[in-house]
């Protein structure tokens, strides 16, 4: 019998491009913009975070069977979330950027890392398979078969470590700091601000989810296996 995982027309490596492909293009607008102010950084990450909060719901049902459903439902509303907050003008400003960036790395971060550890201790197994009249049996143990591939798990640990490294390291960004230093060749006097690295945080952050997620997204990986899927809730 086919399973549903193996007849669905989009797949995980599907999302995975496609929030690359987002990712790519606001690291490419952070980078090539000469203004990294509040309002500019908090417009980037809006744009950013409601299509990547889409794909994630649009997932929900057109990817994921059910019991691997509940990661990409949470890091949709969340991420969507995220993304309507920093689209309202009296939120574009210092403190809502770190306040909006900050939470939403953080807590994003963690169901990814907590989500693809936890399939990837399901795929660990404990002790070897008792073999009876000539075939092997499931894990004695009743360990559930592994909900996801390995090496979508660990794309999922990756990708959430990386997010709590953008809010920790944004956190430890003074909001309020201010380096005057002057450019002798163009005579002239800049400012380095705490949002000009803050936003600078992010489009480094957006270029390696983008560079990550688009070689793991084209990279040939086994589909999910469909056994536990049946036997888990949504």
């Amino acid at each position: 019998m086919t399973s549903a995982s193996s007849s669905r027309a989009f797949r995980a490596n599907h999302v995975q491009i496609a929030r690359a492909v987002f990712a790519a293009i606001a690291a490419i607008m952070v980078t090539f913009s000469p203004d990294h102010s509040a309002v500019v950084g908090m417009a980037v990450f809006s744009g950013f975070a409601i299509a990547t909060g889409i794909v994630h719901l649009l997932a929900v049902w057109l990817v994921y069977p059910a019991g691997l459903r509940w990661p990409s439902l949470a890091l949709g509303v969340v991420t969507l979330l995220a993304g309507m907050i920093a689209s309202l003008g009296p939120v574009r400003t210092v403190t809502g950027f770190y306040a909006v960036v900050v939470t939403w790395a953080l807590v994003s971060g963690l169901i990814e890392v907590l989500s693809g550890w936890a399939a990837l201790r399901r795929a660990r197994p404990t002790r070897p398979a008792p073999v009876k009249s000539g075939h092997v049996e499931p894990w004695s143990d009743g360990t559930p078969a592994a909900t996801m591939p390995r090496g979508q798990a660990r794309d999922a640990v990756v990708t959430g470590v990386l997010g709590l490294i953008l809010g920790v390291a944004t956190l430890c960004v003074p909001a309020g700091y201010a380096l005057s230093y002057t450019v002798e060749a163009a005579q002239a006097t800049f400012t380095l601000t705490g949002i000009t690295i803050a936003v600078g945080l992010f489009g480094g952050y957006a270029a390696i989810v983008a560079v990550y997620l688009g070689i793991a997204g084209f990279s040939p990986r086994p589909a999910v296996t469909p056994a536990a899927s049946e036997k888990e809730p949504v």
